[in-house]
């Protein structure tokens, strides 16, 4: 694993650290590792969402189609 050093204002510091008591993360590199992780999702989330709109569109949604095929499952 690499090591990186960050410089932060106070006031960024003191933020981090409530987030680390209040949310139980054990470090602030723990803390650090799941923003990066979250917006690693957001950038994949973003980028499917781009591919959706650029591709062709299916028709519109059969909404009452889906809804009597959930009225009927039965998982049993």
């Amino acid at each position: 694993m690499s090591t990186m050093n960050i410089s932060l204002p106070d006031s960024l510091k003191a933020f981090i650290d409530e987030q680390i008591a209040e949310r139980g993360y054990a470090t602030s590199s723990e803390y650090i590792r799941d923003l990066i992780r979250k917006e690693l999702e957001r950038e994949k989330f973003r980028g499917l969402i781009a591919e959706g709109l650029q591709s062709p569109s299916a028709g519109s949604p059969d909404f009452d189609g889906l809804r009597e095929r959930i009225r009927r499952y039965d998982p049993e």
